[in-house]
């Protein structure tokens, strides 16, 4: 079971730093929401058309969108970028069009594949909203440490 790390850094440079200490972004100090199994790539892809209401190929495409920031033959952990759409859409969204969102986002065949069920994920996204919210107030970036 991956464990995905969703965190904030001020950049790219800072949020790869994590990766030496082996232990993650939370151990580093950053401000970090933990969501098992909740992948950076597709999973994220799949939340930003839904709050967007862009296309799943059109979000895959953006340039940040799951974008590899380490070193692909590290084999212990990643690190990966988040758009900065999906973060201004995370950080913007009412409380309704988040639980909207979550109902549907639970509903993408990734989430129920894992049984992600729409409590969990109108959870997870209350906490990635936070994260966005507190990251464009200090003027930083999403990432997910992504561990296998």
């Amino acid at each position: 079971m991956p464990l995905c790390d969703y965190f904030s850094a001020p950049d790219d440079q800072a949020a790869v730093a994590v990766l030496p200490t082996g232990e993650g972004p939370g151990q580093a100090g950053l401000d970090t929401v933990g969501l098992k199994n909740i992948d950076p790539v597709v999973a994220m892809a799949r939340l930003e058309a839904i709050l967007t209401g862009c296309g799943y190929e059109e979000a895959r495409a953006l340039p940040r969108a799951g974008r590899l920031l380490s070193d692909p033959e590290d084999e212990a952990a990643f690190v990966v970028s988040l758009t900065d759409t999906l973060t201004a859409a995370l950080a913007t969204t009412s409380a309704d069009d988040r639980a909207r969102c979550a109902r549907l986002w639970s509903r993408t065949g990734e989430l129920r594949e894992l049984e992600i069920s729409a409590e969990d994920t109108a959870g997870a996204l209350e906490a990635l909203a936070g994260l966005a919210r507190r990251a464009r107030g200090s003027g930083r970036r999403l990432y997910c440490w992504w561990a296998l």
